[in-house]
């Protein structure tokens, strides 16, 4: 197999480990506790990471991903205050569930795609875990999280069936 070809297969199997996390991201999602629904999103995140970093054959720390994660979400304030908002509105008994049962699949899958692509992007540029800088890579990131929201809002998906 030529390394082109290797390639290839390697980004395909790639985006099927980015799109299969993003139905798990809604899913986690739809916890009705708030911020425990946010705590299952970053662990699936970082599961993902760990899965995309076995394929490409990198090093993986746990804690450096969950900084990096971190780094990036923050970057997309305000809509990193809708994701805390969205969980924190939970709380609001009987309509807080439904809003933001609205609210949260979109930012968790959009932010999970986003991870996704800034992680492949990286370690097909010989990166890994530990030198991603995520000052550098923020506008992709933005990016990457708009291609995300559309992806999330407009397609029907399996992300959406894996989520129902």
């Amino acid at each position: 197999m030529e390394e082109d070809d290797v390639l290839a297969a390697r980004r395909v199997e790639a985006t099927s480990i980015v799109n299969t996390y993003m139905g798990w991201s809604a899913g986690a999602s739809f916890i009705p506790l708030p911020f425990a629904d946010l705590a299952a999103v970053t662990l699936v995140q970082v599961k993902m990471v760990a899965d995309l970093a076995k394929l490409y054959e990198v090093p993986f720390s746990r804690n450096v991903v969950k900084t990096i994660i971190a780094s990036l979400l923050g970057s997309l304030v305000p809509a990193g205050v809708a994701r805390g908002a969205s969980s924190l509105i939970k709380a609001i008994p009987g309509v807080g569930t439904v809003l933001g049962a609205l609210t949260s699949p979109v930012f968790t899958t959009a932010s999970t795609y986003a991870i996704g692509k800034v992680f492949i992007r990286h370690f097909e540029a010989g990166g890994n875990v530990m030198n991603l800088d995520p000052d550098s890579i923020r506008d992709h990131f933005k990016s990457d999280f708009e291609e995300g929201v559309s992806k999330a809002s407009d397609e029907p998906s399996e992300t959406k069936k894996a989520a129902a």
